[in-house]
């Protein structure tokens, strides 16, 4: 949630990290997020589940990676 709520502001994700149980916003404006971004129309909750377990993995390997890493790579793949 906070990487699209980000997204959606313009923020430079590059330099973002998540920190473990901090909690920003409310629950609709969770909700509000998932279904902009999940890309279905009228998702089911299973759905829904999906999108964000998936963008979970996908988030947590990122900012395990050395390649996304920005102060590593630097301005070499800047916004990749």
């Amino acid at each position: 949630f906070q990487y699209l709520k980000r997204f959606d502001q313009g923020y430079n994700l590059d330099t973002f990290c998540y920190e473990a149980h901090s909690v920003e916003g409310n629950p609709a404006e969770c909700l509000q997020q998932f279904l902009l971004h999940c890309g279905i129309v009228d998702p089911s909750w299973s759905e829904l589940r999906n999108f964000t377990w998936f963008l979970n993995v996908q988030l947590r390997d990122c900012e395990a990676s050395v390649f996304c890493n920005s102060d590593f790579v630097q301005d070499t793949l800047q916004g990749f």
